[in-house]
């Protein structure tokens, strides 16, 4: 008899199957799954239980252990403990290649598709086994037949680098489903997906599901996804199982607070109607970077943001928000066009930031705005390290002014760090993003650039960083917030802007008022032609 079955109860499986419907056996089993890395247990005796036919949603914040339990169920990592069942009988899954052979698959949250091969190329080469010669012919009849089965429609001679990031994802989808994957992991599989796009791909997935009996676990952080797809729900947190149901008798808030437990979330500032709202702070116009038409290049026309507004920037990926980002913080150069702040020429240099008290959030912070290296306290004064408490040039460090400003941050913006003294690279990435928010915002602030400032971050912290930015908007600043998170630009924004291909094509107001799927239309550029440009 083998550990795992010595680990389980009398009567396990008949308990399992009533809690998952009533069938005789789940499809598969994880169970009592245990992980350590040293002497940090990043799972503790999990179990998860996957019907045939059944949409499961996997939550918990940022280590939670929800990547540690998908790779122990793919082979990645060989659990401690427990093991996993597949059709009622104890699988060894010793790699990815085993889970392959299984059924088992997942769609990863960034692409592993080959870029400069194309869709049919990707296709045939994602089998475990490949003929040394390829019949190219036969491979495009038997992918045209399996294609015309599918609502799911991508073109098999074109290069994944040429596709748009919805097409690479449906590819990512669709690769997954010719290899037979009876069980399905999807890691966050919207993030690259118009609201539309998301409707059709779940709908598509859940329907493929009851129909053919594969399972679907979906790990995701939108509870809409949740609610309007998923049958049953599993919450970790702090690598252990902490609740599990039916998503029917759940409420967001129950799943929300398995998610945090006892602790309290941020409060969400407010929105107060500022006095200053119709002074003009951030005024672009006709900026242009890059080469027209190429993926990330930048051509706007007009560009307004308002002290004491915050005005999102929507779009999918790639289609010129992180050049525009760079423009405004320094990091690129305008082939034409100019940037003003508060009517007067801005070069985005540190001197003119400064001056004109443009801050920026940057995407990736560790990356882009901090030296890992470096203490909390360092990095917490790039921005003052050459000025004394009154403002004046210093031409000596004051490392003592340095760690009590540090102190003061830290403290302010519930920044979680050993000391001061700490690297920055070893703090969460929830708490670099604290960390470099607390330093934007130190002083006064007319100019506030965010750049998908929620991305990966867990739930407490994305709660903080909302309302950090929310206070910001609030005492006066001007917000331009770059997302990807459609639903945080829609709950943040005063006004929304959509970008495709490098123009602004789309403006309306935020909130209540907006409509996603009219923005997901422009997003996608199915309306662009239409409209002929801004509303």
């Amino acid at each position: 008899m083998s550990a795992l079955a010595r680990s389980l109860p009398e009567a396990a499986t008949p308990a399992g199957a009533s809690e998952i419907g009533g069938a005789e056996r789940p499809l598969l089993e994880a169970v009592g799954l245990t992980k350590r890395f040293g002497a940090f247990t990043a799972l503790d005796d999990v179990s998860i239980a996957l019907a045939a036919g059944e949409f499961h949603a996997l939550l918990g914040e940022n280590g939670a252990g929800k990547s540690t339990l998908v790779k122990c169920m793919l082979g990645y990592y060989h659990p401690d403990e427990g093991g996993v069942i597949l059709d009622g009988r104890e699988q060894t899954i010793a790699s990815p290649r085993d889970a392959r052979r299984l059924g088992i698959g997942m769609v990863y949250q960034h692409f592993t598709l080959v870029p400069s091969m194309t869709v049919l190329e990707n296709l045939v080469m994602s089998r475990s086994e490949v003929p040394g010669v390829i019949d190219w012919r036969k491979e495009r009849r038997a992918l045209s037949d399996f294609l015309q089965t599918m609502p799911l429609k991508v073109p098999l001679d074109t290069k994944v680098d040429r596709l748009s990031s919805g097409e690479r994802q449906k590819t990512e989808i669709l690769k997954q489903l010719y290899l037979g994957s009876r069980i399905l992991v999807l890691d966050e599989p919207t993030s690259v997906l118009t609201p539309d796009e998301a409707r059709e791909v779940l709908g598509f997935l859940r329907a493929r599901a009851l129909e053919t009996g594969m399972s679907v676990l979906l790990i995701t952080h939108k509870f809409a996804e949740v609610t309007a797809f998923c049958d049953r729900v599993t919450v970790l947190r702090k690598g252990a199982k902490v609740g599990e149901g039916k998503v029917a008798a759940l409420s967001t808030a129950d799943m929300a607070g398995m998610m945090i437990g006892e602790r309290e979330l941020a409060a969400v500032p407010e929105r107060v109607v500022n006095a200053a709202a119709r002074e003009s702070v951030l005024f672009a116009r006709n900026l242009v970077s890059g080469d027209a038409g190429t993926r990330g290049s930048v051509a706007i026309e007009a560009l307004d943001v308002r002290a004491g507004e915050i005005v999102g920037i929507a779009g999918i990926s790639g289609n010129g928000q992180t050049r525009l980002v760079e423009l405004i913080s320094g990091q690129a150069r305008p082939d034409a066009g100019e940037i003003r702040v508060k009517g007067a020429p801005y070069d985005a240099s540190r001197a003119a930031a400064q001056a004109m008290k443009v801050r920026c959030l940057p995407e990736e912070p560790l990356r882009n705005a901090c030296v890992g290296r470096m203490s909390v306290a360092e990095n917490l004064a790039f921005r003052s390290f050459d000025r004394g408490a009154d403002g004046a040039p210093r031409r000596l460090l004051d490392r003592s002014f340095m760690r009590r400003e540090a102190e003061r941050l830290i403290a302010a913006y519930q920044v979680k760090t050993q000391s001061p003294s700490a690297r920055i690279e070893t703090l969460s990435g929830g708490n670099v993003q604290r960390a470099v928010l607390a330093r934007e915002l130190s002083g006064e602030t007319d100019l506030l650039v965010a750049a998908n400032p929620c991305f990966g971050l867990d739930f407490g912290a994305v709660a903080d960083i909302r309302a950090q930015i929310l206070k910001a908007r609030n005492e006066g600043a001007a917000v331009l917030l770059v997302s990807e998170d459609l639903d945080e630009i829609v709950a943040l924004s005063d006004r929304i802007a959509v970008m495709f291909e490098g123009r602004i094509v789309f403006e309306c107001a935020g909130g209540e008022k907006a409509d996603t799927r009219e923005i997901g239309a422009h997003m996608a550029g199915h309306a662009a032609a239409e409209t002929g440009g801004t509303h």
